[in-house]
């Protein structure tokens, strides 16, 4: 399960980036995984929550975005969802559209809270 190697990494830029936020500490961290990333959303959120409960990141919450497959038309610029390469424009009806995303797996943002108000109810 190479879930696992991922969430450990991306809990270690959370740990490295924690520094920048003196007093705060992050409580969200946002992720981007494509549908051809090669990636099990639901296997990273289990292991997720795996590392963190116990940890010093608790109560870190993951939030995960999925991105579909993408094509550009090259005749109109649509962007659109498709299944396989070279498909056809929904608009346009041109064939011969290029790749252009679904593949993501990236740290999209953090959301940190100050100390101020990680003390409060």
């Amino acid at each position: 399960m190479h879930e696992m190697g991922i969430v450990n990494s991306v809990l270690d830029a959370v740990r490295a980036e924690a520094g920048r936020f003196p007093g705060g500490h992050i409580c969200k961290v946002g992720l981007r995984v494509g549908e051809l990333a090669g990636v099990a959303p639901e296997a990273m959120s289990f292991c997720f929550e795996a590392l963190v409960r116990g940890s010093e990141f608790e109560p870190l919450e993951l939030e995960i975005e999925y991105c579909p497959r993408r094509h550009r038309c090259a005749a109109c610029g649509k962007l659109f969802g498709a299944t396989a390469d070279g498909a056809e424009c929904p608009d346009c009806g041109a064939g011969g559209a290029r790749f252009a995303g679904g593949d993501e797996l990236e740290i999209a943002y953090w959301e940190v809270e100050d100390g101020a108000s990680a003390g409060r109810t």
